[in-house]
């Protein structure tokens, strides 16, 4: 029964361009956003998904189907996002029952619609599920489940269609996206899934009755789907197999409902009524193997029909003697749906990730990224005030031995606790192996970011060099650009890069000095606290641990660590502090048509971080009332018990000042791989970018090259040819430019090729106000070092040039930054 199930074609779908009109629409709409480099990454990968997901529909496998979706669910965002009825792409799709000619409509029809492509990508949904649902295996209850859910889910697509394609397709369409083509489809889906449920409530042995109201329930299903398949319009649609094989179903099903209700009978005793429905669920087994002429077609019930029939028979005849009562007579078990239609619920990928997630309007975006740069700017000030006055704090405490000199014995021949404690944590943390393992990297990762800038000077030079030796080969018929004018801001890059990676050397250099100096008491404090205690000198005698001094220096410590316990706190809550500011440029942007970015954000921004900025002064000003009289009771302390004239007060100190140092470092050596991981990824994009413009390049050389060497060459050189258009697409929009290079100015500010070049690491086009694409996240939080004397900035960023040149931006320091390191203030 199970095995002649019909699965529904698909439509065959053809190749379009997608990518290009797609571009051409953002770009037009978003013509000054800086992340156009992004959304033509994204119309790439759009098409990609397109290309590879029409045609997945071919793989009748279930791991085709996470496939077509993700590309619907893409479909899906992007029409909320961008004028569709702009979009002009001629999507063609060819009727699903198509035979070669035409059967009450058209073989393929070609709208350049995308809800056309929607309407057409559905049905071919649809029809996979049906296909990956009838090859499922059905002898097992996993198989049976995964039948009966993608026969459901196929059949609401196909009612989901029957109401939305006629408003997407505003002429006649091809017959299989007709409303009764596609009602049969449903029907027919629904049907099958309730032939799955059948079979699995047989095969757990669900009582008799129930079966039977599931099989009356499915054969008038078929009865409806062969009842619309003949009608007169659609009855050319069908192949021969799928007319006999639903007409054969209907009399089977109808059959086994007969064969399971006799077995409610014979349960009951009512061996004559037994009898009427066995002779003829005989009679419909019968009638379901002649209507789809094949001999085997219900076999197994209609043997079990026939073995029932002749025993209860015998039966009567012998002990009973019951009257055989006319089947017509006898009411039916009822019914039972279990399958039905489930509707269409985007997104039908639950991991579905929006490749299009960051398109908005450009103001809005704009606005957005040049608020959130405000709200940064603040933040990161006032979480470097903290930090920088916690490092002070830590540079006093460790200066006066505290809180050690006042947790000594009288004998002094312990660790004192806070120090055994900072050295339990400075070996939980890797001790001083960690940091020599980070320090270690660290030439690697410059390492490989200058191989990588190398080779991208290196493909510069190769086409510059080439295009010199053609130039004074072919002279003046050599007609297109130098490639020193479209070269020059790649070429600044490369310098800015360079730039970035010295000062990086000498941030290396500062931590590595840091680390030689204090390397000896970080070593100390790695080993362990019997080792410790041996290093660290006995006190010279007896201190007045219990004097005022120290009873006051005690709870002065506790403050200590309230308030960096605090500023902890803070930071995490300025970092994390948010504020709902898009739906008000929104506001401003549907009532006056702009956005007074400055205004809107200074206003709510000071009004989010209003409250944070007086906590931050309010533990400031803490800190010089606990500094100041830590200093003096530390001053009365050390005349009532000569601490710090000794060998053992000095040691103690340095290894305070070790264990601080190691924080930092740490902190420090973690920036600093995080931000070379950074810069890789930006020089990989930067010669990636490089690269499509050589390939470029060779292709207009090589065109260009054919042309005037060829016997049949024109005597006039011709124009530049366009760089093929599967590479423009993906790449630079060079084609449009460049292709008429004889009219083009030598003024080296007019050069025809464009000056707003796509997919650099950095926004071209930016403004000041907008320095970041989202794209490609900040290497580092913006204008922010996270500890006032690391040489790594936690706020390094790669801002641009002038705001009016758009291919002249670069990845290097911008405002007060005064290059990497960030030099502490003095």
């Amino acid at each position: 029964m199970i095995g002649d199930l019909l699965v529904v074609p698909v439509k065959k779908p053809y190749e379009v361009d997608i990518v290009k009109p797609l571009k051409n629409l953002i770009q037009s709409s978003y013509s000054s956003s800086g992340d156009a480099g992004e959304y033509n990454e994204a119309a790439a990968e759009f098409g990609k998904l397109r290309n590879g997901a029409v045609f997945k529909v071919y793989e009748k496998y279930e791991s085709s189907l996470p496939v077509v979706y993700n590309y619907y669910d893409q479909l899906c965002a992007l029409e909320t996002k961008i004028p569709v009825q702009e979009l002009q792409v001629p999507f063609k799709y060819k009727d699903a029952f198509d035979k070669g000619t035409i059967f009450g409509g058209r073989m393929s029809l070609t709208i350049s619609s995308l809800a056309y492509e929607k309407v057409c990508l559905l049905f071919n949904i649809a029809a996979l599920q049906s296909a990956v649902a009838g090859s499922q295996g059905f002898d097992s209850d996993d198989g049976l489940k995964a039948a009966a859910k993608l026969f459901q889910q196929s059949a609401g697509i196909f009612a989901h269609l029957k109401s939305t394609a006629p408003a997407a397709i505003p002429q006649e369409p091809t017959p299989d996206l007709n409303p009764d083509c596609l009602q049969v489809l449903s029907s027919l889906m629904v049907a099958q899934a309730q032939e799955a449920f059948i079979l699995k409530a047989i095969r757990d042995n669900v009582k008799e009755l129930l079966v039977a109201k599931l099989c009356c329930q499915c054969e008038e299903m078929y009865a409806d789907v062969l009842k619309l398949m003949q009608k007169e319009s659609l009855r050319t649609l069908w192949d021969k197999e799928w007319i006999t094989t639903v007409a054969g179903k209907q009399a089977g099903f109808h059959g086994l409902t007969m064969l399971y209700q006799s077995l409610v009978n014979r349960a009951n005793k009512q061996v004559g009524q037994e009898i009427s429905r066995l002779q003829k669920a005989v009679e419909l087994f019968n009638a379901a193997k002649s209507r789809s002429g094949k001999p085997t077609f219900f076999e197994e019930y209609a043997n079990k029909a026939q073995r029932h029939l002749t025993e209860a028979r015998k039966d009567n005849d012998f002990i009973y003697n019951e009257q055989i009562p006319d089947i017509n007579t006898l009411e039916g078990p009822g019914k039972m749906p279990l399958a039905k239609a489930q509707p269409l619920s985007p997104p039908l990928n639950k991991d579905f990730k929006d490749i299009f997630a960051n398109l908005v309007p450009v103001a809005l975006h704009q606005a957005l990224v040049s608020s959130d740069a405000r709200k940064n700017e603040i933040v990161n000030a006032e979480i470097m005030k903290l930090r920088e006055q916690t490092q002070t704090l830590n540079a006093i405490l460790s200066s006066l031995n505290l809180p050690a000199a006042i947790e000594d014995t009288a004998k002094g021949t312990s660790v004192p606790p806070s120090l055994l404690e900072k050295a339990n944590t400075l070996r939980s943390k890797g001790g001083i192996e960690s940091i020599k393992s980070l320090i270690d990297e660290l030439p690697d990762s410059l390492k490989r970011n200058r191989e990588i800038l190398d080779e991208a000077e290196r493909l510069l030079n190769e086409e510059r060099d080439s295009d010199n030796q053609l130039r004074a080969q072919f002279k003046e018929k050599w007609t297109r650009t130098p490639s020193d004018k479209l070269t020059e801001m790649f070429r600044t890059n490369v310098t800015k890069y360079r730039e970035i990676i010295n000062n990086a050397v000498t941030a290396d250099r500062v931590v590595r000095e840091k680390f030689d100096n204090n390397a000896y008491g970080m070593e100390l404090m790695s080993k362990s606290a019997a080792e410790l205690q041996e290093a660290i000198p006995q006190a010279a005698g007896e201190r007045a641990t219990l004097s005022p001094s120290v009873q006051r220096l005690r709870e002065l410590m506790q403050k200590v660590e309230q308030i960096k316990s605090d500023r902890d706190a803070l930071e995490t809550e300025l970092k994390s502090a948010t504020l709902d500011i898009k739906s008000k440029f929104m506001e401003a942007l549907a009532a006056d048509g702009a956005i007074d970015e400055a205004a809107i954000s200074v206003s709510e921004i000071g009004k989010a971080l209003a409250p944070y900025q007086r906590r931050v002064q309010q533990s400031l000003q803490e800190q010089e009332q606990v500094v100041a009289e830590i200093q003096e009771q530390h001053a009365s302390f050390s005349r009532e018990s000569g601490a710090g004239t000794n060998s053992r007060d000095a040691l103690l100190k340095q290894l305070a000042a070790a264990y601080d140092v190691f924080t930092e470092l740490q902190n420090n050596l973690k920036e600093g791989t995080k931000f070379y991981n950074d810069l890789t990824e930006l020089l990989v994009i930067f010669q990636n970018k490089i690269s499509d413009f050589c390939f470029a390049r060779k292709t207009e050389k090589e065109e260009l090259l054919k042309d005037l060497t060829s016997a049949s060459s024109r005597s006039a050189p011709p124009a530049t040819p366009s760089i093929p258009q599967h590479h423009t697409d993906s790449s630079n929009n060079f084609a449009a430019t460049s292709a008429n290079p004889a009219s083009a100015p030598s003024a080296p500010g007019n050069v025809p090729y464009p000056t707003q070049i796509q997919n650099m690491p950095i926004p071209y086009g930016a403004t000041a106000q907008t320095p970041y694409p989202t794209y490609m996240p900040p290497p580092m939080p913006q204008c922010f070092n996270p500890y006032a004397t690391l040489p790594y900035p936690g706020a390094y960023q790669f801002p641009q040039g002038p705001p009016q040149t758009g291919y002249g931006t670069w990845p290097g320091p911008q405002g007060n930054y005064q290059g990497y390191p960030h030099q502490p203030p003095q």
